[in-house]
């Protein structure tokens, strides 16, 4: 019944690639060198903050700005808010003049948060002078309910950042910062309540340490990818995309952060994470927002696959970047051929025991249970191994078993990649490809229309 050699072969492929993958992804968080600073003032810095019905965070996250990073522009891109957004941008505004409201409406408005940064960089490219240094100008994307590092400047001003003229963009470490909140649904019982912090601490532990392990992995085979949150660039490096590409981000791109990366780096220009400055954000406590936000990324790296042939054909991918950007691309595929090869063996599974009886059919497959379990153990025992390292780096007031119990958590976690590959493959196959965007957690209590999932 299982003797196909795709169907034994491919989980063990998958749980080697899984496994080498973790290997380097470790070594590179644990082993990582120590950030030298650099000199904030040597450029220039303009924050751009896109919104849609954020009245609920946008006045705090732009006074926060202004008040830890004095010298810096605040560029907030209002796509059409159908809240008060716009009002609370004006009038901080009118106030401050570092901070600048670029007003967006329908038609034009509403076309995802490329399209909506394309505006900023027109509306930034209008204020400068011409005779600007543009290799001195840096822009930093930060979301609507984002809080940087008040040293982060410093930290990406520095040789590991932008002192190295070859460095085009520079992602930072992503936190979130509601993972202390004892009731993030208000409204709700003990139990969701617990099963809502627990959601928001497995997001923490995913972007702090693994996503940062992955990224700094990234330094290392030379295919760094930039995020939403906390994305830095060269103003020149924008420049160089937009030569080539017409607009430096990609309309109607669902990760138009990380197709940004792979514009820069088939550029030529160099991509650096730094793991030890962050921004936070707001972790996310609710299932469906949940995973309406992750449908979006598995989405966005399907529609990413298209870059392949670009990527493999280019100089300024080395082997080993190649080989880590089509791993990152194929992530959705496996999923999808994993419930696939899930399904079939299942279906097979019943066709015996309907023709040969339940009992032969079970105990071909009792048979295997060493197998099965040395599997089980290979699999699981790599996300357990984060926790120690989450505990020790964001954590430390925690016991080790609780460390621990957190790493078999983050291992039951990752199976939201599964369904969230699999609404996000047959949304493309319909042709859906809307930018939705993720309610923020404190809009349940907000007056006025607020924006909802897609």
């Amino acid at each position: 019944m299982f003797s196909s050699p795709f169907l034994l072969a491919f989980p063990f492929f998958l749980l080697a690639c899984f496994l080498l993958y973790w290997a380097g992804a470790r070594h590179a968080y644990t082993r990582r060198p120590a950030v030298e600073n650099g000199t904030p003032d040597a450029f220039d810095w303009h924050f751009f903050v896109p919104c849609r019905d954020e009245e609920a965070v946008v006045g705090t996250t732009v006074t926060r700005l202004r008040a830890d990073h004095p010298g810096a522009h605040v560029w907030v891109i209002d796509d059409d808010s159908e809240d008060r957004t716009g009002a609370i941008v004006a009038a901080l505004a009118d106030e401050d003049r570092r901070v600048h409201l670029v007003s967006r409406r329908r038609p034009d408005a509403r076309q995802g948060k490329g399209s909506a940064l394309n505006a900023a960089y027109d509306e930034l490219n209008q204020f400068l002078s011409k005779d600007t240094d543009r290799e001195r100008v840096v822009v930093c994307v930060i979301d609507a309910d984002g809080q940087l590092d008040p040293h982060a400047l410093a930290r990406v001003s520095g040789p590991q950042g932008f002192g190295d003229p070859e460095t085009g963009g520079v992602q930072v470490s992503v936190r979130m910062r509601n993972t202390d909140d004892p009731r993030p649904l208000p409204d709700r019982g003990r139990f969701a309540n617990a099963f809502a912090r627990l959601l928001v601490r497995m997001q923490d532990m995913e972007f702090s340490v693994s996503n940062a392990g992955m990224q700094l992995l990234r330094g290392r085979t030379g295919s760094v990818g930039l995020g939403g949150n906390g994305q830095f660039t060269r103003l020149a490096s924008l420049d160089r995309i937009a030569a080539a590409e017409r607009r430096p981000w990609q309309r109607g791109a669902l990760l138009e952060d990380y197709e940004l990366g792979l514009h820069m780096i088939l550029n030529g220009d160099r991509i650096s994470h730094i793991a030890d400055t962050w921004v936070s954000q707001e972790g996310l406590p609710h299932g469906r927002r949940f995973l309406t936000q992750r449908t979006r990324w598995a989405q966005g790296n399907l529609q990413c696959v298209r870059y392949a042939p670009r990527i493999v054909s280019s100089r300024h991918y080395g082997g080993k970047g190649v080989l880590e950007t089509l791993y990152t691309f194929l992530q959705p595929v496996a999923h999808l051929v994993t419930l696939a090869l899930c399904a079939v063996m299942f279906t097979l599974l019943g066709l015996t025991a309907a023709e040969d009886g339940v009992g032969e059919a079970f105990g071909g497959m009792l048979a295997l249970w060493p197998l099965i379990i040395a599997l089980a153990v290979v699999s699981v025992t790599p996300f357990v191994l984060w926790g120690p390292v989450y505990r020790r780096d964001r954590a430390g007031d925690r016991s080790l078993l609780t460390a621990l119990l957190w790493g078999l958590a983050l291992w039951l976690y990752a199976y939201h990649l599964f369904p969230a590959s699999a609404r996000g493959f047959i949304r493309m196959l319909r042709g859906r490809n809307g930018w939705a965007k993720t309610r923020r957690n404190a809009e349940a209590t907000t007056s006025g229309p607020v924006a909802i999932e897609a």
